[in-house]
This record gives structure tokens, sequence and C-alpha cells, in this order.
């Protein structure tokens, strides 16, 4: 088994999102710079998981990366594979393929840029249940991601998921104004609906290493951040390994008494 440095669990787990390495990989044909690499050395860094989302053009993650990536996860027992994406496009294919600790119901268009909004209850749930059902019986939680909706907690929950992902881009763009104050209210009184209602609580979408702190030391719950554009920047000038430490030092301070 590896062992990371600093790799104790904390309260809520930082999961690396890989999107954009991938990203800058497929502008030209030479493997670099590598998913696969990139992952290890977040992990020996003390990252709790990796995400991606592979969308059906692959312009970012491809099939190989998920495959590379669950056969890496296997040296890693303690550590989590988490893939995002719509289930009504190419995603359960890898659930069934790979087996994943965690699946991402992310309700994306084909062609969309990135993900901006959450799945809506009850208008989603019967075409959703069935794959909930599925993903679940191939042994991955389901986690599905929501708009930070108070009264939608309790639909996610009746569907079946077993987590929500709270969508967090209204936070980190009222980052720094008036209106962060009652982002932070919204986003505390969706996470407490989806804990009343039995679900576990991941959030990611904009989080960074100024934002990152406050949202935890406010929101109760949350068990895991995915984190990846801001990540992946700050990796650049840092290093995969210095930014995964400092992420995790954010991470520390909100729950710091």
């Amino acid at each position: 088994m590896t062992v990371a440095p600093n790799s104790l669990p904390r309260p809520t787990a930082l999961s690396v999102n890989l999107n954009k390495v991938a990203l800058v990989r497929n502008t030209r044909h030479l493997g670099i710079p590598s998913v696969t690499l990139a992952a290890a050395q977040c992990l020996r860094a003390g990252a709790r998981g990796i995400t991606v989302h592979p969308r059906p053009d692959e312009r970012h993650i491809r099939a190989h990366d998920v495959h590379d990536l669950a056969a890496l996860l296997k040296d890693w027992p303690d550590r989590e594979f988490n893939i995002e994406g719509n289930p009504f496009h190419n995603l359960m294919g890898f659930v069934s393929a790979v087996r994943p600790h965690q699946v991402t119901f992310v309700p994306d268009s084909e062609g969309q840029f990135t993900s901006d909004h959450g799945w809506n209850f009850p208008a989603d749930a019967e075409r959703l249940r069935p794959l909930i059902d599925e993903a679940r019986s191939l042994g991955a939680r389901v986690s599905l991601f929501m708009d930070a909706e108070p009264g939608q907690m309790a639909g996610a929950k009746a569907a079946g998921a077993d987590r929500v992902e709270l969508y967090t881009e209204p936070y980190a763009a009222a980052w720094g104004t008036p209106q962060r104050v009652t982002q932070l209210e919204r986003f505390r009184a969706a996470a407490q609906a989806a804990l009343d209602a039995g679900l576990g609580v991941n959030a990611g979408h904009d989080l960074n290493r100024d934002n990152l702190t406050a949202f935890l030391r406010t929101v109760p719950g949350v068990s895991e951040v995915s984190i990846g554009h801001a990540l992946i920047a700050d990796a650049l000038e840092m290093g995969y390994a210095a930014t995964v430490a400092s992420y995790n030092r954010c991470i520390d301070e909100a729950f710091a008494r």
C-alpha cells in the first residue's frame, strides 16, 4: 500500500479534478502532461480522491484516462475515484466498466462549456431513479449535482441519492462582494436541509484557496470538495505537491479551534 505524507483523514476530503490537465495534453499528440502522473503526484501529496468528467466529445478526459486512473487507484485503496457526467450520455458505460467509488450525476448538455446548474425535483425524479439504482447496484455511491435550494434536497433523497454536490459557482462569484454573506447563508441552509434529509454533502465549482476556508467554516457537514480549474492553475505555478498541501491547509484552517 502506498502511503502519502500528511494523509490523515480530514473532516472534508479534497478530490482533485484532472480535466484541465487532459485539456492541455490534448492540444498536442505527445501525451504530456500526463493525467496519471498528475494523479499520482496529487495522491502522494495527500489528495483523498481523483475526479474526472469524461464528456462525450472527449475535449479533455478521454476514455483511456478513465481506465488508466482506475488502474492507478487500485494501488491507493484508501483513496476514492469519482466520475462525473450526465447519466443519459456516456457516463454509465464507465460506471459499469471501472466501478468507481462515487459517481456524480450532472445535468449537462453534450456541448456545454462547463456545468452551470443542478437537477430539478420532482421533475427529474422518475428518469433519474433507475439510473441511480443501477449505479448503486454496481457499488458506487451516487451524488447528484444540485443548486443550493433547500427545498430540493428531500427530492434528491427520495430519488435514491446518497449525496448531493452543491454547485458553488454563485458563492465563488459573490466572493469579495456584499452578496458573499447572503450566498453563504444560502449554502448553509441547503447543506443543512440535505443533512436533515439523510444525504451526505459534497461541494464544487470555482472553489479556490481564497474562498474555500470561509465556505467550510459556514456550511455544515461537507464531506468532499472537488476542485479542478483553480487547483490546476495553481499547480502550474507551485507544482502539484505544494498546491495540494496548500488546499489541505485551507481545509485544516476551516476546522481549527
